[in-house]
């Protein structure tokens, strides 16, 4: 038997207004993140593994 297909929901006005502005916020902080730190310990175990 075949089961109903559930419609997407839509955003409108304000709610897709902040869903626009939240998903740019989160852009904008996950490029924050600076691994610089952790990319020199890990040089430095490869360097002693001679990898």
């Amino acid at each position: 038997m075949a089961s109903k297909i559930k419609s997407i929901p839509i955003l409108k006005d304000n709610v897709a207004q902040n869903f626009t502005t939240i998903i740019a916020f989160n852009t904008l902080k996950k490029q924050s993140i600076n691994f610089s730190k952790q990319a020199t310990i890990a040089s430095e175990i490869l360097k002693k593994a001679k990898i």
